[in-house]
């Protein structure tokens, strides 16, 4: 079985499948509430409108996988972006393929910190909430509104892969 190994999420590093959100010095900032509380503007591009959706706020609660992690089923979302951020104080993993036809030799692994979310844009092959170290909750914004949003590939046993981190 193939193994891939985990890398650093990085903003240059998972533009091809989205945005990554957090609080970092590269943000646009500035101050609001008169001073008491600083703004880190326009972090992700939310995409829900197509076919009269609207932008739904949520909480998952993901549990660990046990280790090693194998994968074995992608997805991805025709008709939306969808957005995970972290509620706590756990790394996660994020498990990612580019948009189109799936091709298991594409896949890359990031090792996301706390304080790190992904907005993966519409179209982008990814894994479900890989949480590590235990239980963890994420908000999620993405879209609620009718049509098939959210296609599967199950990995046939030539395709799944252990991530290693």
């Amino acid at each position: 079985m193939r193994i891939v190994t985990a890398e650093p999420l990085t903003p240059d590093a998972f533009k091809p499948f989205g945005d990554v959100i957090e609080a970092s010095d590269a943000a646009r900032q500035f101050d609001i509430n008169y001073g008491h509380t600083i703004r880190f503007h326009d972090l992700a591009r939310i995409d829900v409108a197509a076919e009269d959706g609207r932008a739904g706020v949520s909480i998952f609660r993901s549990t660990p996988l046990q280790a090693p992690i194998t994968v074995k089923l992608m997805e991805y979302h025709p008709l939306s972006s969808q957005a995970f951020m972290p509620l706590g104080p756990r790394p996660y993993l994020v498990v990612v393929a580019p948009k189109g036809e799936f091709d298991v030799s594409c896949i890359r692994v990031f090792k996301a910190l706390p304080g790190q979310g992904v907005n993966y844009h519409a179209g982008t092959w990814h894994h479900f909430c890989l949480a590590l170290e235990g239980v963890s909750d994420f908000l999620v914004i993405d879209r609620i509104g009718e049509g098939e949003n959210c296609v599967e590939h199950h990995l046939g046993e030539a395709e799944q892969f252990t991530v290693s981190l």
